[in-house]
């Protein structure tokens, strides 16, 4: 097994079965990486209080935790640790207030052209820092599972086709035609369950931890390892947001799904299965490289 100087991971579904779990397992393995200056980096949908309930970072030592980052919010944030052990951004996309209205505006105009030419009911968050969350599934209860299941992309498939859109590039297409509409080059991407739009996604999280580590330490992207458990293909050309922890920059690198979900995924993808099992496994293994 090749030992790697850095890994990106996703956490819910690849390092914790859902972010209300108990992260005592997958901390153990990690204590001993960031010991030893193998970098660890979390690449996450989510906000810093939902890594561990905001406290992961205090399982680990000052020095531990030098070794430890994450990139959160779909592009929007990336943190290390301060000498004194505080997370700290170094980097950030989070646009203006005025910026933010028109993204929050071209959100509900796909929600209101969805309920208005297809009678496609959808639910809006838009309290998320730089996109906004639109469920796609708004019937569909995941029961704290975050992370996706393979029911949910074929109930979803039937219900677009039902009401006469086509699929989810179909959802994909009119998020980013809307937002050209309103002078916005968005982002959109999905799992099945949400339709995310913004400003950034995993691409911009990983590239800035990746050139970080590079100018720190000369950790090149073929030093890396990039796992997760949504790069499953959507549809055809369309694939899950860890997929998007592909960049120019990283695709040098080792990607590896620990999905059980059957599907296509993207060429340079490993499938491995055995979800977050299989992912505390390879931590482990690699602590003892």
């Amino acid at each position: 097994m090749k030992k790697y100087k850095a890994v990106f991971f996703d956490w819910d579904g690849t390092a914790v079965f859902s972010r209300t779990a108990p992260v005592d397992q997958v901390v153990v393995p990690m204590k001993k990486l960031l010991a030893e200056g193998v970098k660890l980096a979390v690449i996450s949908g989510t906000t810093i209080n939902n890594i561990g309930g905001g406290k992961l970072h205090e399982y680990f030592t000052l020095k531990e935790r030098q070794n430890l980052f994450y990139g959160l919010g779909r592009g929007a944030y990336n943190y290390h640790f301060t000498d004194d052990g505080r997370p700290e951004v170094f980097c950030s996309l989070i646009p203006d207030k005025e910026l933010m209205l028109r993204i929050h505006r071209a959100c509900y105009r796909i929600h209101e052209r969805l309920l208005q030419e297809f009678d496609f009911k959808t639910d809006i968050v838009f309290s998320r820092p730089n996109y906004c969350k639109i469920d796609i599934l708004v019937e569909n209860d995941r029961n704290g599972q975050l992370f996706f299941q393979e029911h949910e992309l074929d109930s979803l498939n039937q219900t677009l086709k039902e009401h006469g859109i086509g699929d989810l590039r179909q959802l994909i297409r009119m998020a980013e035609e809307i937002g050209r509409e309103e002078g916005l080059s968005l982002s959109a991407t999905t799992d099945a369950k949400y339709l995310e739009v913004g400003l950034s996604s995993k691409s911009d999280n990983v590239n800035a931890i990746l050139e970080r580590l590079g100018t720190a330490w000369g950790i090149q992207a073929e030093d890396c390892s990039f796992w997760g458990d949504e790069y499953i293909g959507l549809s055809e050309g369309l694939f899950g947001s860890d997929s998007f922890m592909i960049t120019e920059r990283t695709m040098a690198g080792d990607f590896f799904d620990v999905s059980e979900a059957r599907g296509e995924r993207p060429e340079n993808v490993q499938v491995l299965g055995g979800g977050v099992e299989q992912f505390i496994g390879f931590l482990e293994a690699q602590s003892n490289l």
